[in-house]
C-alpha cells in the first residue's frame, strides 16, 4: 500500500499578544481542514512575532499554556504543527509542538537563533541543540524554525537520522530580494539532500516589519509544486503520494520586485491601522508626488471610506497644487477638506514677533507652517480616530531633513 499524506498549509497572519484570538484562528482552520492529516501554522503564530518582552511577563506564559492545551485537545483527529514559546526550568525556547490524537508527540526548540538586523533572538530564546524527526503516516518528518534552515546543518542532521520529508516553519519577514534568496537557498538545500522541503512562511504586518508569505513547496530535486500568494492570507493542500507530490493547479503568480515593494507597503499600512484600532487615516495631501503616493497606498490599504485627505494652503501654495490634490482626492474618492493654515501662522507670528524682533526670516517661519499643519491633522486625528500618515520620502529621512508631518 502506497504511503499517502495530505498536509493544510496555514499562511495566515497573526496578531502579537491576541493568543486567545490566534487559537480560535488555528481551531477554525483545522476544522476546515477535516480531511488533512496535519495542519501546519507558522514560526511563534500562538502568540504572534515577535512578542519581546511579552516573553517575559508570567501570565503571557500562563495564556499561552492554557491554549496549547486546547490545540492538544483538537488534534484527535487531525495532527496539528504549532509554533509557539516554551518555558522550561527558567529558560524560554522558540518552540514547535507536534500533537496528534490528543496528545503531544514531538516538540521541538529552535537551533539557529537569529541576532542581526531586526532580530533580537538570543535576548529571549535559549538556543536548542536537538534535531526532531516525527514518524507519521508512514513518513518520518524532519522539523525545523525559520533560521534552521539558512544553513546547512540543521537539514543535513536531519537526512542523517532517516527524515524522508521536512516541514520548516517561519516568521521570514520581507525585504527586497528575500524571496528570491529564499527559494534559491531552499532548492540548493533540496537537491544536496535529496529532500522535499515545505516551507511555511506568515504574512503581516507588526511595527517595522511585514511578513511576505510566499510559502512554497519544493520536491526533491528543488522543483517548486506549490506556490503561495504574496501579502495576502492563504489556506493550501498538499498531497503526497509516497513521495510524489501533487502538484498544485492554481499556483500564485510571481510579483515583480516593484510589485512586492508596494504590497508590502500596502500591507504594512493596513496591519498598523487596524491592529492598533484605529478607524482609518488620515494626511495632508499637497498635491505632490510623496503625498499621492501615500494616499494612493492608504486607500489600497483601507478602502477609500477610511482614508482623509486635507489640503492645508499657505499664501505660497500655488493653484496648481491645490487643484493636484483636489483631483486626486476626487480620483480616489477619499474625503477631502482645505483648511487654510494662514491665520493659525499669523496668530503664532504676531505671539512670537517680539521675541523675533530683529531677526530675519529663516526656517523658523517655514517650519513652523509645517507645526501649523501638523496641529490640524493631530486634531482631526483625535478626533476621529485616524492614524495620521507621514509623506516624507526615504532621501529625507536618509539626511533627517523631513517636516513632521507635510
Amino acid at each position: 500500500m502506497s504511503r499517502k499524506l495530505k498536509l493544510a498549509l496555514a499562511q495566515l497572519n497573526w496578531v502579537v499578544g491576541d493568543i486567545e484570538g490566534n487559537c480560535e484562528r488555528m481551531l477554525a482552520t483545522v476544522k476546515a481542514q477535516e480531511d488533512a492529516d496535519l495542519v501546519l501554522f507558522s514560526e511563534l503564530a500562538l502568540c504572534g512575532y515577535s512578542p519581546e518582552d511579552l516573553l517575559f511577563r508570567p501570565d503571557f506564559q500562563q495564556r499561552c499554556e492554557e491554549q496549547l492545551v486546547r490545540l492538544e485537545q483538537a488534534s484527535k483527529k487531525t495532527a496539528i504543527v504549532v509554533g509557539h514559546p516554551w518555558w522550561q526550568n527558567g529558560t524560554i525556547y522558540n518552540a514547535l509542538s507536534f500533537f496528534y490524537q490528543g496528545e503531544l508527540q514531538a516538540r521541538y526548540f529552535k537551533q539557529q537563533l537569529p541576532n542581526y538586523g531586526v532580530f533580537d533572538e538570543k535576548r529571549y530564546f535559549q538556543q536548542g541543540n536537538e534535531r526532531c524527526v516525527v514518524p507519521f503516516k508512514g513518513y518520518h518528518l524532519g522539523l525545523l524554525i525559520c533560521e534552521d534552515i539558512w544553513i546547512n546543518e540543521p537539514i543535513d542532521a536531519l537526512k542523517q537520522a532517516g527524515a524522508d520529508l521536512v516541514l520548516s516553519i517561519n516568521a521570514s519577514p520581507y525585504s527586497r530580494e528575500k524571496p528570491h534568496i529564499r527559494t534559491q537557498l531552499i532548492k540548493e538545500h533540496c537537491q544536496r539532500t535529496h529532500l522535499p522541503v515545505v516551507y511555511l512562511n506568515q504574512i503581516g504586518g507588526q511595527d517595522e516589519l511585514v511578513f511576505d508569505g510566499c510559502s512554497k513547496v519544493f520536491d526533491e530535486r528543488g522543483t517548486i509544486t506549490h506556490r503561495l500568494a504574496a501579502f495576502d492570507e492563504q489556506v493550501a493542500v498538499v498531497e503526497f503520494d509516497e513521495l510524489t507530490i501533487v502538484p498544485m493547479q492554481d499556483a500564485a503568480p510571481e510579483l515583480s520586485p516593484l510589485a512586492q515593494v508596494y504590497q508590502a507597503l500596502v500591507l504594512a499600512t493596513r496591519d498598523y491601522v487596524t491592529k492598533n484600532g484605529f478607524k482609518g487615516a488620515i494626511l495632508g495631501l499637497s498635491g505632490g508626488i510623496d503625498s499621492g503616493l501615500t494616499v494612493a497606498i492608504a486607500v489600497d490599504a483601507l478602502g477609500k471610506e477610511s482614508v482623509q485627505a486635507v489640503m492645508m494652503p499657505f499664501r505660497y501654495t500655488s493653484e496648481m497644487s491645490i487643484h493636484d490634490a483636489k483631483e486626486q482626492a476626487d480620483l480616489l474618492g477619499v474625503e477631502f477638506d482645505t483648511v487654510s493654515i494662514e491665520p493659525m501662522f499669523d496668530a503664532f507670528m504676531d505671539q512670537l514677533s517680539p521675541m523675533f524682533k530683529g531677526s530675519a526670516i529663516d526656517t523658523t517661519e517655514e517650519n513652523l507652517q509645517a507645526r501649523c499643519r501638523a496641529v490640524i491633522l493631530m486634531a482631526m486625528s483625535n478626533k476621529r480616530r485616524r492614524l495620521v500618515l507621514t509623506t516624507s520620502n526615504k532621501s529625507e529621512s536618509a539626511v533627517g531633513y523631513s517636516t513632521l508631518i507635510w
